[in-house]
C-alpha cells in the first residue's frame, strides 16, 4: 500500500496450565511464559507498532504480596522496549540473589511479570493520542482481587457515545472518553455487581468474609458479565481481559469482523489476531489452531479449566477482507494463496491492456503486501505463454529448431523497480519541501526498462493517492516507459471504515473525489446536496432502520468510470506518459477471499447499523467541511 495507512492492533493472551516448575524441568527456564509471549507479540508487529503492552497476573498469591503488573511503551520500538525492561529488571533479582534461579516459588514472589496469566497488546493508534496512557493493556484496580480488571483489545465501537450515556445511566463518572475506558468500565460496572449480588448470597448462608471472597473467585461467571457488557455494542472487536484472581477471557464479535484464533493443550492455552503467530511461537500444526467463532468468548478460569461458549448470537460473519489484503501477516497459508488469487485474477485484464505483448512489458511491485499478489500474477502470466507457446509449436508444422528455441524463450520480464529509500520525517513543515522529500520516498532501478516498454506495477490497494501521485509515478515516470500501468489488487476502496482503522473521513479517499469529479462532468452536482439532505434524514432514524445513502454518489457511473477519473486525477502531472490504473473487481475479490466477505470499504454493505450511521454521518462532515470525527 502506497498509502500509509494506522490500523488494527494485536493481542496475545497466555495462560501457563501448569506450575512454573514444570517449564523449568521441561524447557529450562522458568521465563517460558515470558519468551513466549515475546515471541507472540513479534510475530503480530506488523499489526501496530506505535505502542505496546503487557500485563500479568499471579496465582495463588499472598495478601499483601503483589500479584499484578503492567508495563507499556510508546518508544520507537516498543515490543523491543518492554520485553528488555522486563528482562532488566529479572536480571536486576537474580544478581542480588543468584540462588532465586533455582528456588521458583522465591523467585516468583520477588520477581514481576513472573506469572501464569499473560496478556500483550501491539498498538497503532487511530484517533487518540499517542501516549503511554492511550496504550492498552488498560487496568482497573481494587482490593477486591476478583474486582480487579486487565483489559486489551483490537477494537472500534461506533457508538460510543451511545455507550458512554449508557455508563453515566448507571450512575458512573468515565474519567476519559474513549471505546477502551467505555468498554473497561462497562464490563466494570457489570463485575463489580455480580461481586456484591454472590458476596451478599453468600453471607446470607453464613459464610465468613474470606469464604466469601474464595467462593466468589471460584464461582463468578464470566459469560454472564460479558453477556450483559456487551447487550449494547456495535462494532468490530477482539477483545481479551484478565481478572485479578486468575480467570481470564477472549472475546470475538458476532459479525466475525476482527480475526482471533486459539491454540490449546494440556501445558497451555493461547489466544491471538493471528494464527501464524501461534504456530510459530509454539511450533504446532495449523490443524490444531481453532478460530474462535463470532460472537463466542474463550474464558479460563483460575483452576485451569477452560470453557468456550457464545455470549452475543453469532450474526452473518463479515470478517473483513482488508485484513487479508493487507493488514494480517501473509505467511498464514491460507491468507498467501488468497493474495496469489488476487493477482490471477486480475491477470486477464492487465493482458487486455497490454494487447497481449509479452515480449515488450516489464512486471513489478511495490514492495510490501502486494508481493504475494505479484507471484500469482506471474504465474498467470506464465500458464498464458504456455498455452500460447503450445498452440504456436502445434498449429505450425515444420518449425526449425532455433524457431522452436525462439517461441520458447520468451518468458515474463520480471524486475525490481521500486525500492524504499527515505522515510518522510515530520519536522519539515514547509509545503514545498515536503512535497520535495515524499517524491523520493522511493528510488528506482534504472536501465531495465525501454522507451518501447510497457511497465506493471501492482500494488495491494489505493486508497488515498497520495504517495502514488507524488511520489511512485514521477518516480516511474524517470523510466520513460512508454506506458505506465498500476494494478490495485483491491478494489475501489469507496467508504470509511469505522471498525479498527483509520479511514473515517470521505474526502481523503481518492474514489470518492473521482466520483464528485465526475459528477460535475456530467453536470450532476446537484446530487451532492441531495445525498446531504437525504443522509442527514437518516441520521434522526435508529440505527436499524438507516441506510446507507452514500451509495447514490457511485450509482451514476461505473467501476471503469470511477478507475478512468481516478487515473485522471493521480497523473495529471505527467505531461506525456500514457498511465492506466486497473482495480480488482468486487467479484474477483469474493472469489480470492470467499471467507471474508467483510468489503465495506468496496461496497458500502457496512455488517452493524452503526456502520451505515458512520458512513451518513461522514458525508455530513464532508458536506458541512466539519474535520470531526463520524462516530
Amino acid at each position: 500500500m502506497s498509502d500509509a495507512i494506522k490500523h488494527e492492533c494485536g493481542i496475545g493472551h497466555i495462560r501457563l496450565l501448569k506450575p512454573l516448575e514444570f517449564y523449568k524441568k521441561k524447557y529450562g527456564s522458568s521465563f517460558y511464559g515470558i519468551n513466549k509471549m515475546y515471541l507472540l507479540m513479534e510475530k503480530q508487529h506488523n499489526r501496530g507498532q506505535d505502542g505496546a503492552g503487557f500485563a500479568s497476573i499471579k496465582l495463588d498469591v499472598e495478601p499483601g504480596k503483589r500479584f499484578i503488573s503492567r508495563i507499556r511503551s510508546t518508544e520507537k520500538q516498543p515490543i523491543q522496549d518492554v520485553f528488555s525492561k522486563i528482562n532488566e529488571r529479572i536480571n536486576q533479582e537474580l544478581k542480588s540473589d543468584p540462588s532465586l534461579a533455582e528456588n521458583i516459588e522465591k523467585l516468583k514472589s520477588k520477581v514481576p511479570y513472573l506469572a501464569e496469566v499473560l496478556l500483550g497488546h501491539v498498538r497503532y493508534g487511530t484517533f487518540g493520542g499517542n501516549s503511554v496512557e492511550n496504550v492498552h493493556p488498560f487496568l482497573r484496580q481494587n482490593n477486591w482481587k476478583h474486582r480487579n480488571l486487565i483489559l486489551a483489545g483490537n477494537f472500534n465501537m461506533t457508538n460510543s457515545n451511545e455507550l458512554f450515556e449508557s455508563l453515566i445511566e448507571l450512575g458512573q463518572h468515565p474519567k476519559e472518553y474513549t471505546d477502551t475506558v467505555i468498554i473497561m468500565e462497562k464490563i466494570g460496572h457489570f463485575l463489580d455487581d455480580a461481586v456484591r449480588k454472590m458476596y451478599k448470597n453468600f453471607k446470607k448462608e453464613g459464610l465468613n468474609k474470606q469464604e466469601c471472597s474464595s467462593l466468589i473467585s471460584e464461582k463468578i461467571d464470566i459469560f454472564k458479565i460479558l453477556k450483559k457488557a456487551s447487550k449494547r455494542w456495535d462494532g468490530g472487536y477482539v477483545i481479551g481481559g484478565l481478572l485479578g484472581h486468575g480467570d481470564s477471557f477472549v472475546m470475538r464479535d458476532p459479525n466475525g469482523i476482527r480475526p482471533a484464533f486459539y491454540y490449546k493443550d494440556d501445558e497451555i492455552v493461547v489466544v491471538a489476531s493471528e494464527r501464524p503467530a501461534i504456530q510459530t511461537a509454539f511450533n504446532v500444526n495449523k490443524s490444531k489452531i481453532i478460530e474462535l467463532k463470532p460472537g463466542d468468548a474463550i474464558v479460563i478460569k483460575s483452576s485451569g479449566k477452560v470453557k468456550i461458549k457464545s455470549v452475543i448470537k453469532a450474526k452473518a460473519k463479515k470478517s473483513c477482507s482488508f485484513e487479508r489484503i493487507y493488514f494480517s501477516r501473509g505467511n498464514d497459508a491460507s491468507i498467501y494463496q488468497e493474495r496469489k488469487d488476487l493477482g490471477k485474477l486480475i491477470m486477464p485484464t492487465v493482458l487486455n491492456e497490454i494487447d497481449f505483448n509479452i515480449k515488450n512489458t516489464v512486471f513489478s511491485y511495490i514492495p510490501n503486501t502486494a508481493e504475494t499478489s505479484f507471484y500469482g500474477m506471474i504465474e498467470s502470466v506464465e500458464e498464458y505463454l504456455n498455452s500460447r507457446k503450445s498452440e504456436e509449436i502445434i498449429g505450425k508444422k515444420g518449425l526449425s529448431e532455433d524457431k522452436i528455441k525462439e517461441i520458447l524463450s520468451v518468458r515474463p520480464r520480471i524486475e525490481k523497480i521500486a525500492v524504499k529509500d527515505v522515510k518522510l520525517r515530520t519536522f519539515i513543515t514547509e509545503d514545498n519541501s515536503r512535497d520535495d522529500l515524499v517524491e523520493h520516498v522511493y528510488d528506482i532501478t534504472y536501465g531495465v526498462v525501454k522507451k518501447k516498454d510497457t511497465l506493471v506495477i501492482i500494488d495491494d490497494s489505493i486508497v488515498r493517492g497520495t504517495t502514488l501521485k507524488k511520489s511512485i509515478l514521477k518516480m516511474l515516470d524517470r523510466l520513460d516507459p512508454k506506458k505506465i500501468i498500476i494494478v490495485s489488487s483491491a478494489p475501489q476502496i469507496r467508504y470509511p471504515d469505522c471498525y479498527g482503522i483509520d479511514m473515517a473521513n470521505l474526502e481523503s479517499l481518492i474514489a470518492f473525489n473521482a466520483a464528485l469529479e465526475l459528477l460535475k462532468d456530467h453536470d450532476k452536482t446537484s446530487l451532492i446536496k441531495e445525498v446531504y439532505e437525504n443522509c442527514k434524514s437518516e441520521l434522526e432514524l435508529e440505527d436499524s432502520k438507516i441506510e446507507n445513502k452514500v451509495k447514490a454518489i457511485y450509482d451514476l457511473f461505473t467501476a471503469d468510470e470511477i478507475s478512468d477519473k481516478i487515473t485522471d486525477l493521480l497523473s495529471s502531472h505527467l505531461e506525456k506518459r500514457d498511465v492506466k490504473i486497473i482495480f480488482q473487481t468486487i467479484e474477483n475479490l469474493h472469489k480470492a477471499c470467499p471467507t471474508s466477505t467483510g468489503d465495506w470499504y468496496f461496497t458500502g454493505n457496512y455488517p452493524t447499523p452503526g456502520g451505515n450511521r458512520v458512513v451518513n454521518t461522514a458525508f455530513v462532515n464532508f458536506y458541512e467541511g466539519n474535520k470531526k470525527r463520524a462516530y
